[in-house]
Formats: structure tokens, C-alpha cells, sequence
């Protein structure tokens, strides 16, 4: 299983839920080596987190739109998008989990 499902004929994808709890997580607080790390040049420390999806599977994404102390595990989060680097002219998007009920393009 890959989350999130590429594209091309070599996966299927399957429908997971949106919403799940938060089983782990860090903080990375250091700008990761180059290569292969080819994020925006002005490093944000970001929240990584495992998140289960009840009764699916467990996926790796960043935790957005909340401050690392009140992160906690165990708490409810729903799926949402953020840019790679918000900077960029044209942002790639990327999968993320926020707290559930955030209002969407909040920001913590």
C-alpha cells in the first residue's frame, strides 16, 4: 500500500477515510541533507505524524494548522492540502492532516 496512491496502472486505489487519530509524531526542527531534500530553500521546522485511519491503516503525513505543543496523541484529525513550499510561484500540493473542525486556510 502507498498513500498517496501514484498514478499510472501499477496501483489501485482504494478509498481510505478522511479522518483519523494521531498514534505518533515529531517535530523536525533541522533543515533535512541535500540531496535529497530539494524543499523550499528558507527551512520552517514542520510536525510529521503517523495517523490511523480507523479499521484501514496507519499513513505518514505532516500535521498542519495547529502549534507543535498542543499536538498530542490521540487527538482527532481530517485530511486537508498545504503547499510544499508556500513560497513557490506555482505550489505543489501536498497531503496533510489537521485538527478536526479547523476552519480550511487556517493557520497555526
Amino acid at each position: 500500500m502507498v498513500f498517496p496512491c501514484p498514478t499510472g496502472d501499477r496501483f489501485d486505489p482504494v478509498p481510505l477515510s478522511r479522518t483519523g487519530t494521531l498514534w505518533s509524531f515529531t517535530i523536525q526542527r533541522y533543515r533535512p541533507k541535500s540531496p535529497p531534500y530539494t524543499g523550499p530553500a528558507a527551512f520552517h521546522p514542520w510536525a510529521m505524524g503517523y495517523v490511523e485511519l480507523p479499521g484501514e491503516v496507519i499513513v505518514e503525513a505532516r500535521i498542519t494548522n495547529v502549534e507543535f505543543g498542543a499536538i498530542h496523541i490521540g487527538m482527532p484529525l481530517e485530511l486537508t492540502l498545504i503547499p510544499l513550499d508556500p513560497d513557490a510561484a506555482e505550489p505543489v500540493l501536498i497531503h496533510a492532516f489537521q485538527p478536526l473542525g479547523q476552519p480550511i486556510g487556517a493557520s497555526a
